[in-house]
């Protein structure tokens, strides 16, 4: 998965709904499927960290190729900084975590472990008093970590190799939230694609030294590997990243996010349908109350900021920076106005809230639009970026999973 900054302004109206909740579905489904190219990579000979490697420095070929043809600002200084220590630390750890979780127990349970990341940022925000910890959060809180029992204590998990698969799903949850958490440091108006495309190539650099001082990168017998490989860097790494900001652009960060929660659920489907694993009926109970935690954990946000006006919120895609990750939604200093059309209450309601926010109907200097572009709203890697979206409590960023 992969964490991303996701640029988005809530108070643009939706262009085209239908559309942006398809392109959600997509990215959540490309995230999804990482799991059955991973499982295929490991059947023809590939290890974790040749398949991260492989990985991460196919998707920096085409990120960069997609940062060259669009021509954004480079993050500089301190962001540059935060943003090669977010993929060279959190999604290299987030990712080789829960890669190593696939090698060991069922996708189906290791996709739904790593969504217990949303209740993880929510503590740290609250420890951190960045959030308030009041009854709905709470209440998710207890859902998320009642799901999570029921998963872990419904069988099926025997053996020292599940064992550890289960204690590695878990750390690429807690490695994703603290991923999520440093990445709110990063300004707003960084480019998605750019700070991806930085977070990758970092990771495969980290990845790929740490794999040759340890000896653990190997060729492969069958070449299908590399081609499983390439699948699971474009498919599941660039795609997803892509539907998701463009997704965003539509549908708006808060529904992004809450749709991102299909992730997991084409997870299991996939998996059932192609290796034939199957949860235990006390295993999906789980997981569905682990999903309707962050489905909780959201909807107060969103209320709050259709309120003000303005708000944040974090989208995972997939588990890393690429998916990843965070969505962090600012009123543009001076954004265009939308021209009538069908929706003519979506229209006035935005320039309530733009007039309720002190921003003036129109731009100071006649004939000059100062659009998204201009100030952008930041996205975290990434699902990373990765990946996934998931938002609530403290922001729930996408993750980077690997």
């Amino acid at each position: 998965m992969v964490s991303s900054a996701f640029p988005a302004s809530t108070l643009t109206p939706p262009r085209s709904p239908r559309r942006g909740v398809a392109l959600c579905l997509l990215s959540a489904a490309g995230f999804g499927v990482s799991a059955v190219f991973a499982k295929h990579a490991y059947a023809a000979g590939l290890n974790v960290p040749t398949l991260l490697t492989a990985r991460f420095a196919l998707a920096s070929v085409l990120l960069w190729a997609i940062v060259a043809w669009r021509r954004p600002k480079l993050p500089t200084g301190r962001s540059l900084l935060v943003a090669i220590g977010l993929g060279a630390i959190g999604y290299a750890c987030q990712s080789g975590f829960y890669f190593g979780a696939l090698a060991r127990i069922d996708a189906s349970l290791t996709a739904l472990l790593l969504y217990a990341y949303p209740g993880l940022v929510l503590v740290i925000a609250v420890v951190l008093r960045r959030e308030r910890a009041d009854r709905r959060r709470m209440a998710a809180l207890a859902c998320s970590v009642a799901g999570l029992l029921l998963m872990l204590g419904a069988g099926g998990i025997k053996g020292s190799a599940a064992g550890a698969g289960v204690l590695l799903a878990l750390a690429a949850a807690v490695a994703y939230a603290l991923y999520l958490t440093v990445s709110e440091g990063l300004p707003a108006g960084l480019d998605l694609f750019a700070v991806t495309a930085i977070v990758c190539s970092s990771a495969a650099v980290s990845l790929g030294l740490t794999g040759l001082v340890t000896g653990s990168l190997h060729a492969p017998a069958d070449p299908s590997a590399w081609g499983w490989t390439a699948l699971l860097a474009a498919c599941s790494t660039v795609l997803p990243v892509a539907g998701m900001f463009f997704g965003v652009r539509e549908v708006g960060a808060s529904t992004a996010a809450i749709l991102s929660c299909a992730e997991p659920a084409v997870t299991v489907a996939a998996m059932a349908l192609v290796y034939g694993e199957r949860l235990t009926p006390a295993q999906a109970v789980g997981g569905a109350a682990v999903l309707a935690s962050v489905a909780v954990l959201q909807w107060p946000r969103r209320a709050a900021r259709a309120a003000r006006g303005t708000g944040s919120d974090t989208a995972r895609g997939g588990a890393g920076i690429v998916r990843g990750d965070r969505l962090a939604e600012e009123t543009p200093a001076h954004a265009p106005l939308p021209a009538p059309g069908p929706a003519r209450g979506d229209v006035r309601r935005w320039l309530r809230r733009r007039a309720d926010a002190g921003v003036p109907r129109r731009p100071e200097h006649p004939g000059q639009h100062h659009g998204p572009d201009g100030r952008r709203d930041a996205v975290g890697t990434g699902r990373a970026v990765g990946g996934r979206a998931v938002a609530g409590g403290a922001g729930h960023r996408r993750r980077t999973e690997g």
